[in-house]
């Protein structure tokens, strides 16, 4: 029965959520599409975690998705649909690139690059004045769908669809065993013949490319891009703990924490404006401590404490018998 719903629930899910704009309004679906928004960048970010590499650059690479998708429009003519999947080449070509660099840095050493990589994109395009826009940002001429509230949803969801297909696919290969050997012992994963740097580059490549196709959509559904906005560090601190929130090393932790952090974010900016990324950090650091293996670990692991009991109680009902 386990394998049958493993497939149902998540169709049914997704059907769900195909369904919401038909019976919701334009502010339920504003705050859905900003749910689904960081729930893409959540599920990108583990993707990588499962190497045991940890990432703060997620918005540098969803901004570089941002200015990628915008330029392409206003400099190269290119249609909206076709901008956003060039965001996505474009984040992955310079992941791929500086990759080949700072993969070969470990721990500590690779968190603080990829968090000094966010800032320096956002200090080239904020000083490329000529090209960029500058400080003042870059404006479009229209919005993608004309700003049509349930189509710029589905869009947001089909970002949705390809983090999960991505992550699923990282699941059900073996890229998942060679990610686990090289988290769990790299040196041993090296000897058993496991190609370490590809699979790196893979992961973090992949992870680009979503991170930057987000970002390409979140353009055309505003129509905006400045680097203060594009370059957040809201885009790296909450997929971070929404992550963390659900559960790590899997596809459904991010999206269970997407869904709860994500409503309570909204709440969070109505009633503490400034201060919900004290919040944010303070649900990280207890996530931590508390429940390193997240919300979604916690099910599981009470979930297979429950069945050997329920066994036990089986083999004694037939030594009854």
């Amino acid at each position: 029965m386990r394998r049958p719903l493993s497939f149902l629930i998540p169709l049914l899910a997704l059907a769900a959520a195909a369904l919401l704009p038909l019976v919701s309004g334009p502010y339920p679906l504003a705050v859905a599409r900003s749910v689904l928004t960081y729930m893409a960048l959540a599920i990108s970010w583990d993707m990588l975690l499962r190497s045991g590499q940890i990432s703060f650059g997620i918005a540098g690479f969803f901004g570089l998705g941002a200015y990628a998708a915008a330029l392409s429009v206003l400099r190269g003519g290119m249609s909206p649909i076709l901008s956003i999947l060039f965001a996505g080449v474009f984040a992955g070509a310079v992941a791929l690139i500086l990759g080949l660099v700072i993969l070969r840095l470990r721990a500590v050493y690779f968190s603080i690059t990829t968090l000094a990589l966010a800032e320096i994109f956002r200090v080239i395009i904020q000083n490329w004045s000529d090209f960029t826009g500058g400080p003042e940002g870059l404006v479009l001429p229209k919005l993608i769908f004309n700003g049509e509230s349930k189509s710029l949803y589905w869009l947001v969801l089909a970002a949705v669809v390809i983090a999960c297909a991505a992550s699923t696919m990282f699941e059900k290969s073996r890229i998942r065993l060679a990610l686990s050997a090289i988290r769990n012992n790299e040196q041993s994963a090296a000897a058993s013949g496991i190609g370490i740097f590809k699979y790196l580059l893979v992961a973090f490549v992949v992870s680009s490319f979503i991170q930057g196709i987000v970002g390409g959509i979140q353009l055309q559904g505003y129509g905006f891009a400045s680097p203060d906005a594009v370059f957040d560090s809201n885009y790296t601190l909450l997929p971070l703990a929404m992550a963390l929130l659900g559960g790590i090393h899997g596809t459904p932790g991010p999206v269970i924490g997407a869904l709860l952090l994500g409503i309570a974010a909204e709440f969070l900016k109505l009633h503490i404006p400034y201060g919900h990324l004290v919040v944010y950090g303070i649900i990280i650091v207890l996530v931590i401590l508390f429940m390193p293996q997240g919300l979604y670990g916690l099910l599981r692991s009470r979930r297979h404490a429950v069945a050997p009991v329920a066994e036990n109680r089986v083999d004694a009902g037939a030594w009854g018998k």
